[in-house]
């Protein structure tokens, strides 16, 4: 097995068990190793810190899967590990109910790069990193024997996995997928398009949001911006909201977002509508029109993938949360929320908070808002806490 050795002193990060060994880290690799090898990693004196999967196409040259020396990375550890992952949703009590669950999140699960969905009876694998491709049929194979699941389909398409070298993989790797798949979601049924969706083809981050969504909406008229296919939408009639109005630039969604209503019979069609628009815009138009809400929703797309974007994404949230402000009702709701890594949870709420100044109100926030706990944060590695969000009302 190669040895990659560290520089001096940047073994520090080894000690808080950081999963990442940067490129500015390595000393050298002594030995062979193609991508997604197993690799010793050692200090600069020569003490070992654990295995870790090697990636030379990316600035992360290397992943750590485990801090013990002694550790065996082989078809037995990813079984140890996955069933580890899945035994930890099962035993949560929020999760045990849900037909969506996040079953793996990455390094917070001790899996650099892999990322599980299950959705009833099928489950969707995103693999992202060298080391995680390189042992696709141990994950697959575990995840076959954790959850008994009818079908895995692989959906690593993720831009991610161009900065590894990888290309493009997807399809199913066990099984079959069923003709249509839909989920039940604190009691609105969803349509999930495992092979064309967004990431794993639903948005299983935001489900308790989404309930909050609900229990606040009750009487209020809500703009949500950014719906994809509806589920804050669905939720908020769920809640009793007097009218929704659902904005996304994608007709494909908001055709999936109404097919979505229509699983609920329960939910008035009549209080909702649908529009095809640029956000941006509609915001000013409804704002232009004097129009007004008692909540407003935005969860847009990722606007800074990385740090290096952070001061364009910055001023294109302060766009649509000036416009959000403007346009809510005394005493209305703001639930605003930003999934890019390179905007972190205090610029978002100074972001947030100069907004609100420039609109002239004294907004305050009453929840702060985050990732559902099927995607946890490891306390050493901060940057997975990509997901947060503020709700914020003005008097």
């Amino acid at each position: 097995m190669a040895q990659l050795i560290l520089k001096p002193g940047k073994d520090r990060a080894m000690a808080r068990r950081h999963p990442w060994i940067y490129d500015s880290a390595v000393a050298r690799l002594e030995g062979r190793a193609r991508p997604g090898d197993t690799v010793t990693v050692l200090s600069d004196s020569g003490k070992v810190l654990g295995k870790a999967a090697w990636s030379p196409e990316s600035k992360i040259r290397a992943r750590m899967w485990s801090f013990d020396p002694e550790a065996v990375i082989d078809h037995a550890f990813f079984k140890r590990a996955v069933a580890a992952s899945v035994a930890r949703r099962q035993r949560h009590p929020g999760l045990a109910r849900q037909d969506g669950v996040r079953l793996i999140h990455g390094e917070s699960d001790g899996l650099p790069g892999v990322v599980v969905d299950r959705f009833g009876a099928v489950v969707v694998m995103q693999l992202t990193s060298a080391g995680a491709d390189k042992w696709r049929d141990a994950i697959v194979n575990a995840l076959v024997q954790a959850t008994g699941c009818e079908a895995v389909y692989e959906r690593s398409d993720s831009d991610v996995r161009g900065r590894e070298g990888l290309e493009p993989v997807t399809g199913c790797v066990h099984g079959a997928l069923p003709d249509a798949l839909t989920i039940v979601e604190n009691g609105i049924r969803m349509e999930v398009d495992v092979v064309g969706g967004h990431k794993t083809g639903f948005y299983l981050d935001q489900r308790d949001n989404r309930l909050m969504t609900r229990e606040l909406a009750s009487g209020r008229k809500v703009l949500n911006c950014f719906c994809y296919t509806g589920g804050f939408s669905l939720q908020a009639l769920a809640g009793g909201a007097a009218s929704v109005l659902s904005i996304d630039s994608s007709g494909p969604a908001l055709s999936t977002a109404e097919r979505n209503l229509a699983l609920n019979p329960s939910l008035d069609a009549g209080r909702a509508a649908w529009q095809e628009a640029d956000v941006f815009s509609a915001l000013r138009e409804l704002r232009d029109a004097g129009e007004r809400f008692d909540m407003i929703i935005l969860d847009p797309p990722k606007f800074a993938p990385s740090a290096a974007h952070a001061e364009r994404a910055a001023r294109a949230y302060k766009d649509i949360n000036l416009l959000g402000f403007r346009l809510l009702n005394p005493g209305g709701l703001l639930m605003t929320y930003s999934c890019s890594g390179g905007i972190g949870v205090e610029l978002f709420q100074k972001i947030i908070a100069g907004a609100a100044a420039d609109a002239g109100v004294d907004g305050r926030i009453v929840h702060r808002l985050s990732a559902a706990a099927d995607h946890p944060v490891g306390l050493s590695v901060p940057e997975g806490e990509y997901l947060k969000g503020l709700c914020c009302e003005v008097p």
